[in-house]
C-alpha cells in the first residue's frame, strides 16, 4: 500500500537550461505533459533550492511564453535582462501541487510509481520502481530484484498491463528475456 503522506509540495514541470538573448528570457526543457497548460502567462512557479545556492529565490510569475525547438522560452515578471534571469540556470521549476489539474482516468504522477511491487501477469515478483527514466525512446522503470540486480523495464502499454496506485503495485507482461538480461 502506498503512503498517502508521500504526496509531495510540488511537482518539477521544468528545468532551465539557459539563458536567452537579453532581455531576460530562459530557455526551459519542459518536464509534463500538460506544457500549455503550465507554461501561461500569469501562472506562480517555484525555484527549487538546491545545496549551496548563494541566492534565495523569490516565487516566479510568467509574464512571457513562447515554443522554441524542444522547449520554451519564457520571461519572468521583474526579471528583465540576461543578469537578472542567470542564476536561475540549471534549476528545476516547480508548481506547487494543489495548482495542479487533476489527473485523467488512468494516468499517473511519476513520482506515484517509485516504490510499486513489480509482478509479472502470471504473479512472478519483479521487485519495486526504484527510478524512472526518460530516454528519446520513452520511459524506462528501473526495478531492483531480490537478488540485488536491476532490470530496466520499457513504460509502455504493451508491457505494463496495471498500474495500482493505491494497492501499491504494477503488472507487467515482458518480451521473452526482458527479466534474464
Amino acid at each position: 500500500m502506498v503512503d498517502e503522506g508521500t504526496q509531495p509540495d510540488y511537482l518539477v514541470v521544468g528545468h532551465v537550461t539557459k539563458a536567452h538573448g537579453t532581455k531576460g528570457e530562459v530557455f526551459v526543457m519542459p518536464l509534463t505533459d500538460r506544457v500549455d497548460e503550465v507554461f501561461v502567462p500569469g501562472r506562480v512557479l517555484e525555484v527549487e533550492e538546491v545545496e549551496g545556492d548563494e541566492y534565495e529565490y523569490e516565487p516566479l510569475v510568467i509574464e512571457t511564453v513562447r515554443p522554441f525547438k524542444s522547449g520554451v522560452l519564457v520571461g519572468f515578471e521583474g526579471l528583465e535582462d540576461r543578469e537578472a534571469v542567470e542564476a536561475l540556470v540549471r534549476h528545476y521549476l516547480q508548481l506547487p501541487i494543489e495548482d495542479v489539474s487533476p489527473l485523467e482516468e488512468g494516468e499517473v504522477f511519476y513520482h506515484q510509481l517509485i516504490g510499486l511491487e513489480v509482478k509479472t501477469v502470471d504473479g512472478q515478483p519483479i521487485g519495486p520502481v526504484r527510478e524512472i527514466y526518460e530516454t528519446g525512446a520513452g520511459h524506462l522503470l528501473e526495478i531492483r530484484r531480490e537478488d540485488g540486480r536491476q532490470v530496466l523495464i520499457p513504460f509502455t502499454v504493451q508491457i505494463v498491463k496495471q498500474v495500482d496506485v493505491e494497492g501499491g503495485t504494477l503488472v507487467v507482461e515482458p518480451p521473452s528475456g526482458l527479466l534474464d538480461v
